[in-house]
């Protein structure tokens, strides 16, 4: 998989939601492979179909989440996009912690 800047709109997405983004990278797979995970999460179908197998005896989950980069409309329509998929990862992470972590 290739590696992107971040998308200035998720940039301002997050930041409405008091997190600031705005330093993070996108790394490629590989920076990890030597890192034995508990956890691996692929969020969407594309990164679940083409990243290499990571040895480690990681649980493995998948959630498909809508890539709002893809989002078409005016930049209120876009935005709102990303709004929504923002909201949609926050519960998806909250319910992990919660089922997964938080024992």
């Amino acid at each position: 998989m290739e590696t992107h800047g971040v998308n200035p709109r998720a940039i301002a997405t997050m930041v409405e939601d008091g997190i600031d983004i705005s330093t993070h990278t996108s790394n490629h797979v590989d920076e990890y492979r030597n890192i034995d995970f508990d956890y691996v999460i692929t969020v969407c179908d594309h990164a679940r179909e083409v990243c290499p197998y990571i040895p480690s005896n990681a649980q493995q989950f998948h959630h498909n989440f809508k890539d709002p980069a893809k989002a078409t409309g005016t930049e209120e329509e876009i935005m709102a996009e990303f709004r929504k998929v923002r909201d949609e990862i926050k519960k998806f992470a909250k319910e992990f912690v919660d089922k997964f972590i938080a024992v």
